[in-house]
């Protein structure tokens, strides 16, 4: 029978779990995005060796799970003498993991752009860095915003792995719960409760916000 007296009881718990989860994420998004962005201009602009050291950088994060980098970040780093906090650990790697996968999208949303409006800024006197910053990006945002959300869902959704290093985040809480009182199913249900209440915000957000987009390009 299900038990709504351990619901109520350890709700709190999961309220808790679900700030652990949202800080992290949050911090972890935002650097993806900036890795994400930084990486796609480097692409677009065709720029020598960087753009070789992005191409690994993007194979390397997209092809090794987040649990195994953020092994490597949290008991790797020390032994070479560089101690990180378990916080710190997730959010760079969930910027490490990020960054590939927003780069992809960003990148596919400069591809969009006509070239004659990058030859026609290069005419007028702009660089390669102010037709990018002026011209490309701006128009680029509306066809990366399903990109961009959809990978924010889903580092948000790869951050219940970040238990692993001890992080007291949502999963952290439904493990623990389960260890100790074996109420498996109440404590999936808060679980999948604390998600939905943290994601589909977004997903609605997201969906709206391509809407507004589409609406004012028409």
């Amino acid at each position: 029978m299900f038990d709504w007296t351990f619901i109520s009881h350890y709700a709190p718990f999961f309220v808790s779990g679900a700030e652990m989860t949202l800080f992290i994420s949050v911090f972890g998004i935002i650097l993806a995005i900036v890795v994400g962005l930084v990486c796609a201009g480097i692409e677009i602009a065709r720029i020598p060796v960087l753009r070789q050291v992005v191409r690994v950088y993007i194979e390397l994060s997209r092809n090794t799970p987040l649990l195994v980098q953020l092994y490597f970040l949290y008991f790797g780093l020390p032994k070479l003498g560089l101690v990180w906090s378990a916080e710190l650990c997730a959010i760079v790697g969930l910027g490490f993991l990020g960054g590939s996968y927003m780069a992809e999208a960003m990148r596919g949303g400069l591809e969009t752009i006509p070239e004659v409006q990058r030859e026609s800024a290069y005419v007028l006197g702009l660089s390669k860095w102010q037709t990018l910053s002026r011209v490309v990006i701006p128009q680029a945002i509306n066809t990366s915003i399903p990109g961009v959300v959809a990978n924010v869902i889903f580092l948000i959704k790869e951050s219940s792995v970040v238990s692993a290093i001890a992080l007291a985040d949502v999963m952290y809480m439904a493990k623990d719960l389960i260890g100790m009182y074996y109420d498996t199913y109440e404590s999936l249900f808060l679980l999948i409760v604390a998600y939905l209440v943290i994601l589909l915000p977004i997903s609605l957000f997201g969906t709206w916000l391509e809407r507004r987009f589409d609406y004012e390009r028409r």
